[in-house]
């Protein structure tokens, strides 16, 4: 007999998906049928969730408590990225291999920077930053006109100065 269920145990379910959509409920039934919720309904609630992302893979964590599911989004540095080339949603059965070969401003990279922040590993926020340049230099996009790899160099020899940042603690 399975144990009974803890209405005040909390349990988090991570998995990507495309923002503004719905996924398909079959990859959504193994990870969220045993804790007792519908698949349909919380993939409902994602497309729901994700609707500022629309069209940009981004991992979702699900935060499972009582039996009820709310949706947080923590979108990776490419996601920041891609959405700060301010494409239009694309068809994604149509449309494949796409070049985001677009410039993003150097504002654009410090937001993106402050918010991957919390999760960077970098000792400083410089570290953080030029990790946001190495994802602009690996999807293609340059950055106020210049190629990214050439920021980090400017950061590396202290041409280019980035303010420190400590970003809220979370969790």
């Amino acid at each position: 007999m399975p144990p009974k269920f803890d209405p005040n145990a909390v349990s988090y379910v991570c998995l990507r998906a495309v923002g503004g959509e719905v996924g398909a409920t079959s990859s959504l039934a193994p990870k969220i049928g045993p804790l007792g919720l519908s698949p349909k309904k919380v993939g409902d609630d994602i497309a729901a969730g994700t609707k500022a992302w629309k069209g940009l893979k981004i991992t979702v964590k699900l935060t499972i408590q009582n039996r009820k599911a709310t949706v947080s989004v923590v979108p990776t540095a490419a996601a920041h990225v891609i959405r700060a080339l301010k494409e239009p949603p694309r068809d994604r059965k149509k449309v494949k291999n796409v070049k985001h070969n677009g410039n993003i401003t150097w504002k654009d990279v410090i937001e993106s920077a402050k918010v991957m922040r919390s999760r960077s590993m970098a000792r400083k926020m410089s570290g953080t930053v030029k990790e946001i340049l190495g994802t602009a230099q690996s999807i293609g996009c340059t950055v106020d006109g210049k190629h990214p790899h050439d920021l980090i160099d400017e950061i590396n020899s202290g041409e280019l100065v980035v303010e420190d940042y400590e970003a809220p603690k979370t969790e």
